[in-house]
């Protein structure tokens, strides 16, 4: 058996959204992190990824966390909170609850826990001003929590100007391209104490996508609010694409 067993829990930001590969599925930084991992360690990795789009914070850690604990894992990577910050009544508090329930059961486990931010998304968004003041809460929030934790691994991404700029993020601007997956993954493996491949951090700027004007709200924002009115998820129905443990050796692709 792999000394390392990954496991990450989360809403589309980790299960991968807006890294599609050309077969349809998603890809995203968790699995890049796994295969930067065993790369960098030359050891294999077992990794799997529960994490499933749409999800707000406390059904992620009601739902995902003790089936992820059940694999009996050695790091466990969680990150929530972004949909809950689109939601008019949002209490940070209330999400920050949930990071330390995912600390608190960690620490019970004896599983090494990885913390993310999530990246900033509010510079192309409708109601941007909103967004980023509850974002700025939030990160601040955690990071004071766990600012006495070293053993706990901390990537934060939300305060990385350069992540938040429109070339780092897919047509929808909610979601990261591969761009901005491949720079979040380098942030985990640097957290890790682990060198990641150095273009990593910057990928060539990929082609310009993206709808404009009315045709990006009928494309993008009005299946949103149709979800909010219909109490639908665009996560409904979805399994995880890694329920259990897959295998990354050094080298695999």
């Amino acid at each position: 058996m792999a000394s390392v067993r990954y496991v990450a829990i989360g809403d589309s930001f980790t299960e991968g959204v807006g890294d599609e590969l050309p077969d349809g599925h998603v890809r995203g930084w968790a699995d890049l992190v796994a295969r930067g991992w065993a790369d960098a360690s030359g050891e294999p990795i077992e990794y799997a990824n529960l994490a499933i789009r749409g999800k707000l914070v406390w059904p992620i850690v009601d739902e995902q966390l003790e089936p992820a604990l059940a694999l009996k894992p050695t790091h466990l990577s969680f990150n929530g909170g972004g949909n809950d910050m689109l939601r008019p009544r949002t209490s940070v508090a209330h999400v920050v609850a949930a990071f330390e329930r995912v600390l608190r059961r960690c620490d019970e486990e004896g599983v090494r826990l990885i913390v993310l931010s999530g990246a900033n998304p509010t510079a192309q968004l409708p109601l941007r001003r909103v967004i980023q003041r509850r974002g700025d809460l939030l990160s601040h929030a955690v990071e004071r929590r766990l600012a006495s934790r070293a053993d706990v691994v901390q990537a934060y991404n939300w305060f990385d100007a350069e992540l938040a700029t429109p070339p780092f993020w897919s047509e929808d601007r909610l979601h990261m391209n591969a761009r901005g997956h491949h720079r979040v993954a380098a942030r985990v493996l640097s957290a890790l104490g682990l060198e990641p491949p150095a273009e990593w951090w910057s990928l060539p700027p990929m082609p310009a996508a993206g709808t404009r004007g009315a045709a990006y709200y009928r494309e993008h924002v009005g299946p949103w609010v149709r979800r909010r009115l219909t109490g639908t998820s665009s996560g409904d129905g979805r399994e995880p694409k890694f329920g259990q443990w897959t295998r990354f050796e050094p080298g695999s692709r």
